[in-house]
């Protein structure tokens, strides 16, 4: 079929393989129960709308259908698990979650490994902060012994998650958090450079206003852990000496000392420069692409439920800072859907079809609450209570590229705050008629104890008359004093007071996820999140069930695909291929490499203004992108107000990325030890055969150094 449009184009063999293996339904003997991509739209159409009153299903069923062909795409979880009971019963609807508060005993410990089973045996990632657990060293009365320290513990769920999910058909994911002022961060920052070591979590690092002012006025930083009261009295301990102690947010306060500011007393165990610390996160970062970087307090300030919540934690993907027990539900919309007359000077947005899919798919996402699937008693009292969720889009990429921009230079950074912005206010708008028609999300109507900390953190409230003591519904403090609802107030102030009176049927509406696989399937390689497109032509690495290794496929950019459909069917990018006939692509077709990192952290920041959660972004740079200019990044993030920064340098000393170009394999040489003593040299890209299986030799020399060769 010749293809007029974009919603013509015909799904590449990379998709249609991804959609295969990952989403599609199958039944226990291994027949296709959806015949096609659109049977899988309908399956979940279906399950979605059976939320609703018996009389309107068929309704719903009909306008979900439209939406999920127009271009909204739910999260990996409600793809292949709505409307799938009969043959998966024990799995969940729900990408990923955060485990509760890891506490310091032995019990909690280990009770926390136990539910992280659960829940990853059920299908979903899971987050969790390690910082809570006293440091290296420290004494332990109870059992007269001193501590192995929070990394030894992080060796239990590193062997616990590969094992549960090695028996399943999708691999654990894990991120695991650590506050920057904790004793044994130098050593959660080095974790990685040993091979094989917590390789089932992504890790980041809680950094704090308090550090971020340190390193730039080049003062000293303390590294310290809370006491409890026992331990005050036991040793004699002077909490008001500043030379021993300091006062700093505590996840839970429990048997700390705590003052009536809600800040927890630390014993300071070791003071350094902050640069040292700084020096070496921007070294791990730069080799290992780890740990990321989440600034901790950006985040709570801007948290909607910022009264009763103190977020530690992230998913795997870090764009859901969550509470504890707090669930990750989401989908996206596929911006390329409503590009009309791309790569023309006629092209523009369908502004009028993007909020009407927007507002529809906010009911599918609110519905998916009452399927959620979830394995613990805990997680689905959260995701109850406060029936958060995740919106964001994939492709921004590629619409970029379709209507002629380039990614990062202005009209394009203006063109995604325009689409968050838009996105926001429609999904507002749904939150205010879903609570008029079904209720509010029960957190609204409780009744919440206003605090000296509410009032440190709020003195706008002060100025309203509330004193400590009051007693506010949970919809108030919600709509007028959520610091993005406030800013949402000042574009639609009569939506958000009307919020405030009856309350919103969701806390939480937006979030930007990665979105590799979907992307790659469901949205035949529109470019993954709100990245631009990793290349545009590639390879990408993807776990095959039996295969020994990493597998090797061939990959085209969505807009690539579109390009030689609609324009030119012999374009390809300059230096691809041998094919003499192919022609080369305009300028405005670039990648996350021709990029810099300033502009990276623009688009995201443009963004990061109107979602409400956070946003998962790296900022690819080359291999040989300079050090000093690579540290810049993180300082530039933290100055345009994002939640996160994470950035990737192919480093094959590191370990093998899962997406890879063709100039990378070629350019890198893997040396290889024969049982002789020998050693043999080859390309990234040369084919090896070994162990009965054709290998890339990059593929092969990562499975082997990682330690997950032959264990999918």
């Amino acid at each position: 079929m010749e293809a007029h449009t974009v919603t013509d184009i015909e799904f590449q063999a990379a998709s249609i393989d991804i959609w295969d293996a990952k989403y599609r339904l199958a039944a226990k003997d291994g027949s296709k129960i959806d015949t096609t991509i659109d049977d899988t739209y309908k399956r979940v159409a279906k399950a979605l709308a059976s939320v609703e009153l018996e009389s309107k299903q068929e309704q719903y069923f009909e306008e979900f259908l439209w939406a999920l062909r127009s271009g909204a795409i739910p999260a990996g979880r409600i793809m292949s698990n709505a409307g799938a009971q009969a043959h998966k019963p024990a799995t969940s609807t729900i990408n990923c979650t955060v485990s509760g508060t890891v506490g310091d005993s032995m019990d909690n410990i280990l009770n926390k490994v136990h539910e992280a089973g659960l829940t990853l045996k059920a299908g979903c990632g899971i987050g969790y902060e390690f910082s809570t657990l006293r440091p290296k060293g420290a004494y332990v009365s109870g059992a007269g012994a001193y501590t192995s320290g929070p990394l030894s513990f992080m060796d239990i769920y590193d062997k616990m998650c590969f094992t549960v999910s090695s028996a399943g058909g999708r691999r654990g994911a894990q991120m695991g958090t650590f506050d920057v002022g904790h004793p044994d961060v130098m050593e959660f920052i080095r974790a990685k450079r040993e091979d094989g070591r917590l390789r089932q979590f992504n890790l980041s690092l809680l950094v704090t206003d308090e550090f971020m002012q340190a390193v730039i006025n080049e003062a000293d930083w303390q590294l310290a852990f809370p006491v409890t009261q026992k331990e005050v009295e036991d040793e004699d301990l002077d909490i008001a000496d500043s030379t021993q102690f300091v006062w700093r947010e505590w996840p839970e306060p429990g048997n700390y000392v705590t003052d009536n500011r809600g800040l927890v007393a630390c014993k300071i165990y070791k003071t350094l420069p902050a640069r040292r610390v700084w020096d070496l996160i921007m070294a791990s970062t730069y080799d290992f692409a780890e740990p990321g970087f989440v600034l901790i307090d950006k985040v709570n300030e801007m948290n909607n439920n910022w009264f009763e919540e103190n977020i530690r934690a992230t998913n795997p993907c870090g764009e859901q800072p969550l509470p504890p027990y707090g669930s990750c539900l989401l989908g996206s919309v596929n911006l390329t859907r409503f590009v009309v007359n791309p790569f023309t000077e006629q092209a523009r947005f369908d502004w009028d079809a993007f909020r009407k899919v927007v507002k529809t798919f906010t009911r599918m996402l609110d519905n998916v609450v009452e399927i959620n699937g979830l394995p613990l008693p805990q997680q689905r009292n959260e995701i109850q209570r406060k029936r958060r969720h995740g919106m964001g889009f994939l492709g921004l990429g590629s619409t970029t590229t379709m209507l002629r921009m380039k990614y990062g230079e202005p009209d394009a950074v203006q063109f995604t705050e325009d689409v968050a912005r838009e996105l926001a206010l429609a999904g507002w708008e749904e939150a205010l008629e879903l609570a008029q028609e079904k209720g509010p999300a029960p957190i609204m109507n409780e009744q919440f104890e206003v605090t000296e900390e509410m009032l440190r953190k709020r003195p706008e409230m002060m100025a309203d008359g509330y004193q400590a003591g009051d007693k506010v519904p949970g919809r108030i403090l919600h709509a007028r004093y959520s610091r993005y609802m406030q800013r949402v107030a000042g574009e639609a102030p009569e939506l958000v007071e009307k919020l405030a009176e009856t309350g919103a049927r969701f806390t939480h509406h937006s979030s930007i996820a990665p979105t590799g696989t979907i992307s790659l399937s469901l949205a035949n390689n529109a470019s993954n999140g709100i990245e631009p497109s990793f290349a545009h032509h590639y390879f990408r690495n993807v776990i095959r069930q039996g295969k020994k290794s990493k597998e090797k496929v061939d990959v085209y950019s969505f807009e690539l695909l579109a390009y030689r459909e609609l324009v030119d069917d012999h374009a390809m990018p300059a230096g691809a291929g041998d094919n003499e006939s192919a022609t080369n692509l305009p300028d405005y077709f670039i990648t996350a490499e021709d990029i810099s990192p300033k502009a990276h952290v623009d688009i995201q920041a443009a963004a990061q203004k109107w979602v409400d959660s956070s946003i998962s972004k790296t900022a690819n740079v080359p291999t040989d992108y300079p050090y000093g200019d690579f540290k810049d990044i993180y300082l530039y993030a933290y100055e345009q107000g994002l939640k996160g920064c994470t950035t990737f340098r192919f480093n094959p000393e590191a370990f093998q990325g899962v997406l890879v170009k063709e100039k990378d394999l070629k350019s890198t040489t893997y040396t290889f030890e024969l049982d002789d003593g020998s050693t043999v040299d080859l390309r990234g890209d040369e084919e090896i055969e070994y162990d009965g299986e054709v290998h890339t030799a990059a593929n092969l020399f990562d499975a082997l150094k990682e330690g997950y060769y032959g264990k999918f």
